[in-house]
């Protein structure tokens, strides 16, 4: 910032030189004078006069210098204000992107929409850890996962991590209660000032926390929809999966087949080998269950002994086959206890869901209707709905 441009410089030049010729005339007697009254007096008053003006010129000099240096020194500041204001800025708005993301692909989404700004054109990466997998979140130029993922490892610390050709990336970990979540790495090119390495530690240091909530919330959602014991779905999510499939089925006009099961017996099971082997059994049928049946199929747990199975895509000799699978599977798979194999059997109803029909309520009572004449006719067994039932 320059206080006097060049036209400034001529017109000043040019005021002196019009003051010079105003007072050229009283100037000279003035010095006259001073020399007389130097001579009469002895004193040395015009090189006084001299050096005076000399400092006095220097001095303003000086100052014209330091008040440049200042205003230099205030633009810097302002600029450097505006810089980190900005950046401060973009971190605010990924901390309230984060804010509202609950589960990991809405946090990459995040990440990978602002973590550019926070990194300002430098290569980078963010590695989350999930168990023992690495997934990347984001992923900011030409950069390798496995380099990614060597970086990672490396920076927690990790054995097995081989770094070669280790570009040097910086990195921080994304660490909650001792529990690592994953690393975030940036290129040292061209290198991070003090302050941009506060602002990226902060930008990981929200990113682990909203890792450990999306881990959380997942876990009180899953508590919330199944049942601990079994694995299976509770009831009330159960029913409202199935009413979702009726009208993906009314939709589609795909087939759609509803298993009700009970365990036979099980109050005798509580009452000779007690309540922990009933929940030793009940266990043992969630982990059948997940062994015989789709990842599609909806397993639920509708009541203390009592199963339910939505096969989507399924007509109702295919259900037939799967009850009668997952039965010889039960019967086959005693469950052991204290050096005693429980026998574990269960009584089957089924029904097909007919094309148009919404009715939850309906279809549940048609397969529980099934379910206790397979009872009646012995128990262990498979029996189907009447179809007159399914069209009354």
């Amino acid at each position: 910032m320059r206080l006097i441009s060049r036209n400034d410089l001529f017109l000043l030049l040019g005021l002196a030189v019009a003051l010079f010729a105003i007072v050229s005339r009283p100037l000279g007697r003035l010095l006259a004078y001073a020399q007389d009254i130097g001579e009469s007096s002895g004193l040395q008053l015009l090189p006084g006069l001299v050096i005076l003006a000399g400092v006095f010129i220097f001095h303003q000099v000086r100052k014209r210098h330091e008040v440049r240096a200042g205003a230099l020194a205030s633009d810097a500041a302002a600029r450097e204000a505006t810089a980190r204001a900005a950046e401060m800025g973009r971190l605010v708005a990924f901390g309230q992107a984060l804010g509202q993301s609950l589960d990991r692909d809405s946090i990459r989404s995040a990440a990978a929409k602002h973590f550019p700004l926070l990194t300002e054109g430098r290569p980078a990466w963010v590695m989350a850890r999930s168990k023992q997998h690495w997934r990347p979140l984001a992923v900011i130029g030409n950069i390798s996962l496995g380099h990614c993922e060597r970086a990672a490892r490396g920076a927690l610390g990790e054995t097995n991590a081989v770094l070669d050709g280790d570009r040097g990336d910086v990195c921080f970990p994304m660490i909650v209660a001792g529990d690592p979540l994953g690393v975030v790495g940036v290129s040292p090119d061209p290198p991070l000032t003090e302050h941009e390495r506060v602002v990226l530690s902060a930008a990981a240091a929200l990113l682990a926390a909203s890792l450990k909530n999306a881990e959380l919330f997942q876990a009180v959602h899953e508590n919330s929809v199944r049942d601990a014991l079994t694995g299976c779905s509770n009831r009330t999510h159960a029913i409202s999966v199935i009413d979702g499939e009726l009208r993906r089925s009314h939709r589609s006009k795909l087939p759609l087949s509803l298993i009700m099961f009970d365990l036979d017996h099980f109050k005798q099971i509580n009452d000779r080998f007690g309540h922990l082997c009933g929940d030793a059994v009940l266990a043992a049928v969630g982990q059948h269950m997940r062994a015989v049946l789709r990842s599609s199929d909806l397993k639920c747990r509708y009541g203390g002994e009592e199963f339910l199975i939505l096969l989507p895509d399924t007509i109702t000799s295919g259900a037939r086959r799967v009850a009668e699978l997952l039965r010889r599977t039960l019967e086959a798979n005693p469950v052991r206890w204290n050096e005693i194999d429980v026998p574990v059997t269960a009584s089957f109803g089924l029904t097909a869901v007919t094309p148009g029909e919404l009715d939850v309520t309906a279809i549940i009572g048609r397969a529980d209707t099934a379910l206790y004449r397979a009872k009646e006719n012995g128990r262990n067994c498979v029996c189907p709905a009447d179809e007159q039932e399914a069209l009354a």
